[in-house]
């Protein structure tokens, strides 16, 4: 028994008045008994509200561990519909590294790293990110470059699936601006989105940085590199490609490109980028078009060169002998539903392309069965601006 409730005992032994101990002596053990129950009452109520106390600690700690490992784990997709706060302000996202450290981790020995961009309408389960990654996977010598490769989230919900499926993920903020619906092509918001991503990689190149930047509507079926110029500072895809990779009249897509950091280069993005006020209204590739026969290129001695699209093929002009491809790009196609269908489809035959023997390989009869969505004329039906027909 507790010191404190013994002292209290002694007022229980106080003198009564002869002619009532009969009575007092009644009395007085009604009180013990009545003061022994209320101390009984007392010790089990403390007793079980220390229980509680316990129990409810141990209970909020298993809580937020089990919520941890399930936010850690589980699609986007089912993140959301079971805590739909992750898609609202109240649910704090940020980078756990500076993007110095994370292109640092990924680059290659030479300080180059492969790039791409992702927002939520492409980050989605079994949407555009899960069919690029598999061309990794499946692809020609490409499973190691996914060691090197970053992406860059453009929103919150697409930065929280990235770190579920991938090692290297960067969160890029931009002031007032949400990326996470579907951009559509040539609206104000994909504009903005466009020349988002050439202010980005001319901050990569300033610190020194080469890069593979990429959409993520590319399917990567072989090791690029052997095919690119060594000589080139900046070297781009094309829509069409004439047949010469020095020539201007090449129609270079935005959609791929490999840039060496230099004071040449980093010059050319300013320039690139600054360039969207003089050509208002019209998004990156289009204002390539026009400045690349700048003199200021010239002046710059910036050494561009447009990669064939026998080996960077694309919807609009695509590589024709599966024996040569290295990239594959949905353009010139309008609309998720279009772009999804296409892409898998040359997943597809990518698949089947790699099942024949080395005799049937060589005799080049394979081709795509894409585009079938995908078309320039959907994107005339849809009403795009005439200056430029396609989506990257």
């Amino acid at each position: 028994m507790p010191l404190s409730h013994s002292r209290s005992l002694p007022s229980h032994r106080r003198r009564f008045p002869p002619t009532s101990h009969r009575h007092a002596a009644g009395s007085s053990s009604a009180v013990m008994s009545s003061e022994s129950t209320a101390f009984h009452l007392r010790r089990n109520l403390g007793s079980a509200l220390f229980f509680f106390a316990v129990s409810l600690s141990c209970l909020l700690v298993f809580r937020n561990a089990s919520y941890s490992r399930f936010t850690s784990s589980y699609p986007l997709s089912r993140f959301q519909t079971v805590f739909p706060s992750a898609s609202n302000d109240s649910f704090a996202v940020s980078n756990e590294h500076s993007l110095e450290i994370i292109l640092n981790k990924a680059a290659m020995e030479d300080r180059t790293v492969i790039l791409t961009t992702l927002n939520e309408a492409w980050a989605t389960p079994n949407s555009v990110i899960d069919l690029f990654l598999e061309s990794f996977r499946i692809g020609d010598r490409t499973r190691r470059l996914l060691n090197h490769l970053v992406i860059i989230a453009l929103d919150q919900n697409a930065f929280i699936r990235c770190q579920v499926i991938h090692t290297y993920c960067y969160l890029l903020v931009s002031e007032g601006i949400d990326f996470h619906e579907e951009a559509y092509f040539m609206t104000p918001h994909y504009l903005r989105m466009m020349w988002r991503r050439i202010d980005f990689l001319r901050s990569v190149l300033e610190m020194g940085y080469n890069f593979v930047f990429t959409d993520a509507d590319i399917m990567w079926l072989r090791d690029p590199f052997p095919r690119f110029h060594t000589d080139a500072d900046f070297q781009i895809a094309c829509d069409h490609f004439t047949g010469s990779f020095d020539d201007v009249q090449n129609r270079p897509n935005g959609g791929f490109n490999f840039v060496k950091s230099n004071n040449r280069s980093i010059e050319f993005y300013k320039f690139w980028y600054s360039s969207q006020e003089t050509y208002p209204g019209y998004h990156d590739q289009d204002v390539l078009n026009f400045i690349k026969v700048d003199p200021f290129i010239t002046d710059l001695g910036l050494k561009m060169r447009f990669l064939d699209t026998a080996n960077f093929g694309g919807l609009c002009e695509p590589s024709r002998d599966l024996n040569k491809v290295c990239t594959m790009h949905a353009n010139c196609c309008f609309g998720m539903d279009s772009k999804l269908h296409d892409l898998r489809i040359m997943l597809q035959d990518w698949k089947h392309y790699l099942t024949l023997p080395p005799s049937l390989k060589r005799l080049s009869i394979i081709s795509w069965r894409v585009p079938q969505k995908c078309s320039l004329d959907s994107l005339k039906h849809q009403g795009s601006p005439e200056k430029s027909v396609q989506e990257d």
